[in-house]
């Protein structure tokens, strides 16, 4: 009785950070979020950060000055880069986002 409820308040998801592409899967929406798995990370102040993932990271490959590093991060091997996907990830199949 209990687990039927709280399946009822929760949505059961699985996120595949793949090598060329970040998928998230929602049960009963199917697939939600189909994106390349690339970041972009800028230095500022000495401190790396995110500015960019997926297909907006993808357009920057190639054509970043210096500051600015496109990373194909190839599944979970770059930590930084897998971190970025999965918050991103998550805020957009939390959205509503289409596949892509």
């Amino acid at each position: 009785m209990l687990s039927r409820l709280l399946g009822l308040l929760s949505a059961d998801m699985a996120i595949d950070l793949g090598t060329a592409n970040t998928l998230v899967y929602v049960r009963g929406q199917g697939i939600v979020l189909n994106e390349p798995s690339v970041v972009a990370l800028g230095q500022t102040r000495g401190k790396r950060r995110v500015l960019a993932v997926g297909n907006e990271a993808k357009r920057m490959l190639g054509r970043t000055p210096g500051s600015i590093q496109a990373i194909r991060s190839g599944g979970t091997s770059h930590w930084i880069s897998a971190r970025a996907r999965s918050r991103q990830n998550s805020k957009s199949s939390g959205s509503g986002s289409s596949t892509t």
